[in-house]
């Protein structure tokens, strides 16, 4: 496998993952559990739990994963100051732009919803909208992954730049070290230790963003890990993306078997896991190893089964940027659309992605793909000769 068709299981990786935010954001609506969110479905269900379990175990992850590994590449490629001029018009810019309009309408969504929930009947009052502990007033918003790739992406700079301070000896043996624990068997394990002390705050070991502008340490350090293992794998991938195709299957099944250890002891232990901080540890530890096996067993999977990009594959890459920054809305529009239709909680899901879907492609097709907006975002999009490290 050449390095174009990496660079393209790269891109088309990380486009599924952007397309898997509209399942999350509606599975999270019609959660029987506890809610991460105030607006929420009278119907609901706990396949929209797992389903929030499962995806939100590795989407994040694999994102900056793929995102460290493409800025690892301009780093060697290009450097710091040409990284930084390309991150910063692709994903500031972007945010700068999209962020007040979404931050607006969201809010009016919210309060359509909340409003639905309290009455059940259609209003609009912001005042109804209740405070989520831990949570900013002013937030970012599901751009708080572009918003935290940004810090990255300058901390990314800083270090590059001290380290021509650095010995070629200590470089080489830094680089040696992120290689065995991405190729070890028993890696993964290490890896998910310092993400078991940053989960030790949140329930179920689960790190959940709360959005604020001010970074949040646990947050920063959680998401940060993955984006250097990312910069590092770009360097170790002629090496270590053989072995994540060789045994994508083993890691994928060995998540499972996790993942379900981890939700058998979540059940027989949630009462107590805010009260014990070294059960969250643990809980998080189970659930971050899930993530490192899930990274590696995708990353795999996409290697071997989409090295190429066809003129679909291309479509859902570019369009998925602008499924990304406009689905939330789509998806708490819809849900209050449903919130009275005879369907039950999964009928809802399904509509609900469908119609999501459905409005995002199409808006993207009139709206964004031959328009400036579509260069904005994108670039010059050119599908026979596809840059697949253009995000």
């Amino acid at each position: 496998m050449h390095q174009g068709q990496r660079l393209h299981s790269l891109d088309n990786l990380r486009a599924v993952m952007m397309w898997l935010g509209i399942v999350l954001h509606v599975a999270v609506i019609y959660m029987a559990g506890p809610r991460m969110l105030p607006w929420h479905d009278n119907q609901s269900t706990l396949a929209a739990d797992l389903l929030v379990v499962v995806i939100h175990a590795f989407r994040i992850p694999v994102f900056f994963i793929v995102a460290g590994f493409f800025v690892g590449m301009q780093l060697q490629q290009r450097g710091a100051e040409a990284m930084l001029s390309n991150r910063m018009r692709r994903l500031a810019l972007p945010f700068i732009a999209f962020w007040p309009p979404l931050f607006i309408a969201s809010g009016l969504m919210i309060s359509l919803y909340v409003h639905l929930n309290q009455f059940g009947t259609v209003g609009f009052d912001t005042s109804l909208i209740p405070q989520i502990p831990g949570k900013a007033v002013i937030h970012t918003l599901h751009l708080w992954f572009i918003y935290y790739l940004m810090l990255f992406c300058l901390t990314a700079a800083a270090v590059y730049r001290l380290s021509h301070h650095l010995t070629d000896t200590l470089k080489t043996r830094i680089t040696h070290i992120w290689k065995i624990l991405s190729s070890a068997w028993w890696g993964f394990l290490v890896l998910a230790l310092p993400l078991a002390v940053t989960g030790a705050f949140y329930r179920g070991g689960v790190v959940a963003p709360g959005g604020s502008f001010i970074p949040d340490p646990a947050e920063f350090l959680h998401s940060g890990l993955f984006f250097v293992f990312g910069c590092y794998l770009y360097q170790n991938q002629t090496t270590v993306l053989a072995l994540y195709v060789r045994y994508r299957w083993r890691y994928m099944l060995a998540g499972f078997v996790l993942l379900f250890i981890y939700l058998g002891l979540f059940k027989r232990f949630e009462t107590l896991q805010d009260s014990l901080l070294p059960l969250k540890a643990g809980m998080a530890f189970l659930y971050n190893c899930v993530s490192w096996l899930w990274c590696f067993g995708m990353v795999g999977l996409f290697l071997h089964y989409l090295p190429k990009q066809n003129r679909f594959l291309a479509y859902i890459a570019e369009s998925s940027y602008w499924v990304y920054l406009v689905h939330l809305v789509v998806t708490i529009g819809f849900g209050a659309l449903l919130y009275n239709s005879p369907l039950n909680a999964v009928g809802r899901i399904a509509v609900n992605i469908v119609l999501t879907s459905a409005v995002c492609l199409l808006s993207y097709q009139l709206l964004v793909r031959h328009t400036w907006l579509g260069r904005f975002l994108n670039g010059k999009i050119v599908f026979k000769k596809m840059n697949p490290a253009r995000v």
